[in-house]
């Protein structure tokens, strides 16, 4: 006859329970993983699944029981640093659709509006459009295997327990936060310019020749141009969203600890 103690119990939920509420808390701010077309249902048996398996490789915490006023702690703790290394990387894509925003007002697409699958909203087309092959290159480069293996390796780097991210890892996110604008800056810049340059042209133009309609000529002329733009600096786009994403994992890897 099989017998349970309450503190096995104890040690098998809190074993299984913490680490799916570190990763579901990932899972649904997560690049891929928390998209707005990917149902909350979906997210939570993928988070599951994954405690599921890492579970006997993550150390149980001594002397917690999970319902106790110690383990709601606890529980707040796992859903904090989750949603933080989530966030991490989420910051990247938005740069990367703030960006595509930035560069479409400039070239006369800031009316131009579709509903966005990821975010659930509507996006300026260029953005939209970014964010897409940003996240088609995410998918491509393991990126999401990588966020896997790091959250895994986290839960020996920073262990289910009292400690959380603290203060200096905090400050370290909030910092992150300019990332948004920064990396949105580094992808619209070089369009952003060429596009100044071409309406610095039409402001000569309509200098030289006061009659002419610049609405009517220079809206298609900024149109082709930019699209032009776009075309030859998605090469950039890519090494750059690389460039942000590696620098996004360090983060994380720095925010869990040494051996992450």
């Amino acid at each position: 006859m099989i017998t349970l103690t309450t503190g096995q119990l104890d040690a098998w939920l809190g074993q299984l329970f913490w680490p799916f509420v570190r990763i579901g808390a990932c899972f649904m701010v997560a690049p891929a993983f928390g998209a707005a077309a990917v149902p909350a249902r979906v997210r939570v048996v993928l988070a599951a699944a994954v405690a599921l398996i890492v579970a006997p490789l993550v150390p149980v915490p001594a002397g917690i029981e999970p319902l106790s006023a110690r383990g709601v702690l606890v529980t707040v703790q796992q859903i904090v640093i989750g949603g933080a290394l989530g966030f991490s990387l989420q910051i990247i894509f938005d740069a990367v659709t703030m960006g595509g925003q930035l560069l479409g007002n400039s070239m006369g697409l800031s009316f131009a509006y579709n509903l966005d699958p990821v975010h659930g909203t509507e996006t300026p087309v260029l953005g939209q459009l970014y964010g897409m092959l940003v996240l088609l290159t995410f998918l491509a480069l393991n990126g999401h295997l990588l966020l896997i293996e790091v959250l895994v390796s986290g839960f020996r780097a920073l262990p289910v327990g009292t400690s959380s991210l603290g203060a200096h890892g905090l400050w370290q996110l909030a910092e992150w936060g300019t990332q948004l604008f920064g990396g949105a800056l580094a992808i619209a810049l070089p369009g952003v310019t060429a596009l100044t340059i071409v309406n610095l042209a039409f402001g000569v133009m309509s200098r030289a020749a006061p009659t002419l309609n610049l609405f009517a000529v220079g809206f298609p002329i900024s149109l082709v141009l930019g699209l032009i733009i776009v075309l030859a600096t998605l090469p950039m786009l890519q090494a750059t969203f690389v460039r942000l994403i590696g620098d996004a994992f360090d983060l994380v890897r720095g925010l869990l600890g040494p051996g992450a």
